[in-house]
């Protein structure tokens, strides 16, 4: 049998549609780290426009935006996680660190229930 390490995936999900998840976060992380949605983006191996609708999304959905951007110019452009941005990832993993100790009795107990899993699934 292969040796698994499971981990969780949270979602947090607000209302239809409106939801944080480990993508977003991910993206939250790679913003504040590059100063840039692009290269964020393709960090994640994700298109500007496919980041930049996940920012917007995220911003509609605070009170206050989670990240505030700047066109290019002379310097060109970059974009900073703001306060708020920093809360929610904080928040958000500190969600999932805790799910993951309060439930590590109940994720051993399935994975001593796992069959056989494939290589590379």
């Amino acid at each position: 049998m292969t040796k698994v390490s499971p981990s969780l995936r949270l979602r947090v999900v607000f209302g239809p549609g409106v939801m944080l998840g480990p993508g977003k976060a991910e993206l939250l992380e790679m913003i504040h780290e590059t100063g840039s949605i692009a290269a964020a983006g393709r960090r994640m191996n994700m298109s500007y426009k496919r980041a930049w609708m996940l920012v917007e999304t995220m911003n509609a959905t605070f009170r206050a935006p989670v990240v505030e951007g700047s066109r290019g110019g002379s310097k060109g452009g970059g974009a900073v996680v703001t306060e708020t941005g920093i809360a929610v990832l904080a928040a958000y993993r500190a969600l999932e660190a805790h799910l993951a100790t309060a439930g590590k009795v109940e994720i051993d107990q399935l994975t001593a229930l796992l069959g056989d899993i494939p290589e590379g699934k």
